[in-house]
């Protein structure tokens, strides 16, 4: 062993490395398989692609690509604070909202204290939380697979001061209605954080949407978690923002990195902003792609939660080694998912909804696999 490991945190040590969806090339070299011929419907990315005018205002920017980007993002933060209608002083700039739900934790948790958030929810909450030596207590999951919000609210200890929302839910899909959120964030003591992930509120219909930013001047203890991973088509310029009291950005950017969102980043995302017809679109794609999988899951009877994201969760045999099983035999015809073993899901995959042939192609390979789900 490393003569150093010994003398390195333990709380470190113990961090499972995270295990992100397997990339095209991937695939391509372990099967010999073309790259055109390889589905990714793993990581929950935009089917679409980039919106084309953020692909403009890179290539307008590339220029400039030998300055440090603007450590403090003026523009972005303009654009999110005319798009959303909020005070540019609440919003902190991250690489994808990942990082944000890292810098609340080292900004707030220390040893001894801990951080709270459902079972199967994104697997960023405990990595966090471990980092920074603190407890995380995970609440079991209601009947639906969601956040069962009253246990949640009697978990919260002594030392409890962060917990974590993902509203639609990672990998579930499962959603709570605003009036619910807001009930529960009523009931958090003042000196215990709130964050709320909303990585894919985009894609929720009308009917479902709710303005959780309205609710920062009410509760100085709220932290808003945004993303242009997912509906906007950024997914590889990791670009996210939080939005939260003068107090609590204050406290976040001084554990912030100085340059941690670059200059096509920063240029990309406000001009997905106003790109108006890209998001209709993703939406639509999204809500047809829903669909087309789930009625063919219903066909197949196979099991699968009610999503409100642009993925659904859906369970391919009964035994504890199902998932892992089904996700080679498809990696093998070139689709790539993702399966949920870490999780504690080791009977489900998690399969990012695609364009109208790439869900075909999914269904056909897993009727083709004769699934008892």
């Amino acid at each position: 062993m490393s003569d150093f490991l010994p003398y390195c945190p333990p709380h470190v040590q113990k961090i499972p490395p995270y295990v992100a969806g397997r990339p095209i090339s991937d695939v391509v070299r372990e099967f010999g398989l073309q790259r055109g011929d390889v589905v990714k419907l793993a990581s929950n990315e935009n089917p679409l692609g980039m919106p084309g005018k953020s692909r403009l205002a890179i290539s307008a920017a590339l220029a400039e690509g030998n300055q440090y980007p603007d450590a403090n993002g003026f523009e972005l933060k303009a654009a999110l604070s005319d798009h959303y209608a909020i005070d540019a002083g609440c919003i902190t700039l991250g690489n994808g909202s990942h990082d944000i739900l890292e810098m609340i934790a080292r900004a707030v948790l220390q040893p001894g204290q801990s951080a709270l958030y459902s079972q199967y929810s994104f697997v960023v909450y405990s990595t966090a939380t471990q980092a920074c030596g603190a407890e995380y207590i995970v609440v079991p999951a209601d009947a639906s697979m969601g956040h069962d919000l009253d246990a949640m609210a009697a978990a919260i200890r002594a030392d409890t001061r962060l917990v974590y929302i993902a509203n639609p839910n990672n990998p579930t899909g499962h959603f709570l209605s605003g009036e619910k959120v807001l009930a529960f964030i009523e009931r958090v003591p003042s000196q215990v954080v709130v964050v709320l992930d909303e990585a894919y509120t985009e894609y929720l219909e009308p009917a479902d949407r709710y303005d959780s930013l309205r609710w920062i001047d009410r509760f100085p203890n709220l932290l808003v978690t945004r993303t242009f991973s997912k509906a906007f088509g950024l997914a590889g310029l990791r670009v996210g923002f939080g939005v939260a009291s003068p107090a609590l950005t204050g406290l976040i950017n001084r554990v912030r990195q100085v340059f941690n969102v670059n200059a096509l980043a920063q240029v990309a995302a406000a001009a997905a902003l106003g790109d108006a017809v890209f998001l209709a679109r993703s939406r639509e794609v999204n809500r047809n792609g829903y669909a087309q999988l789930t009625n063919a899951f219903d066909a197949m009877k196979l099991s699968y939660v009610p999503s409100w994201g642009n993925f659904v969760m859906v369970r391919v045999g009964r035994d504890d080694g199902a998932g892992a099983r089904v996700n080679a035999a498809l990696m093998k015809r070139g689709i790539i998912v993702r399966p949920l073993g870490s999780y504690d899901l080791p009977c489900w995959l998690r399969i990012t909804i695609g364009l109208p042939d790439e869900n075909a192609r999914l269904i056909a390979a897993l009727q083709a696999l004769s699934l008892n789900g």
